[in-house]
């Protein structure tokens, strides 16, 4: 028997290479094996297609946000899980879209500031060090951990599977996506 989903965003915010977007697609894997309708919200996809022209300003990052939680509330009401893979870095903003949105799931991937420049494959951390980029989060740009999370994913203590198993767990508690049923019983 398949249950109807309850549409949710799952919102996964931290610092550049904190491990969001590798989060997101196994997360997404995992709800479309489970006959979800999912559809991924990924911050820099948006910044180049919906957003684009918006800078890094405070004013810029804060109406980019509400875009995307714009879009993620469109489609949570009807019914999808919406994955939202974005550094959010202020707090008060991804209240005002909990707000909005009504089912709201935060994540917060966290990883400590020294493993994510680590993690830099793409330099951006080494260009903000020397000055290059400016109003980059977590070196010259506040980020704001939340407060509250659902779940928070220690991505440099977990393994992948392991956060996607703590957001998976959750999201079947709060009744958004189906338990796995035992081998051979429908749930």
């Amino acid at each position: 028997m398949k249950i109807e989903n309850r549409g949710v965003t799952v919102w996964l915010t931290g610092l550049s290479g904190a491990g969001k977007s590798t989060i997101t697609k196994a997360l997404e894997e995992e709800l479309r094996s489970r006959e979800c309708k999912v559809e991924v919200l990924d911050g820099d996809l948006i910044r180049e297609n919906l957003t684009k022209g918006l800078g890094f300003s405070k004013a810029d990052r804060d109406e980019n946000i509400r875009r995307i939680g714009f879009v993620a509330h469109l489609l949570t009401r009807n019914g999808v899980v919406v994955l939202v893979s974005a550094i959010s870095p202020y707090h008060e903003l991804r209240e005002e879209v909990r707000q909005r949105i009504g089912n709201f799931f935060e994540v917060y991937v966290n990883a400590p500031l020294a493993v994510c420049e680590q993690r830099d494959v793409k330099g951006l951390y080494k260009k903000a060090r020397s000055g290059e980029i400016k109003q980059f989060t977590g070196i010259n740009d506040p980020y704001e951990a939340p407060l509250n999370p659902e779940v928070e994913c220690r991505t440099d203590l977990e393994t992948i599977e392991e956060s996607v198993s703590k957001v998976v767990a959750k999201l079947e508690e709060l009744g958004y996506v189906p338990e796995l049923a035992p081998l051979g019983r429908e749930k």
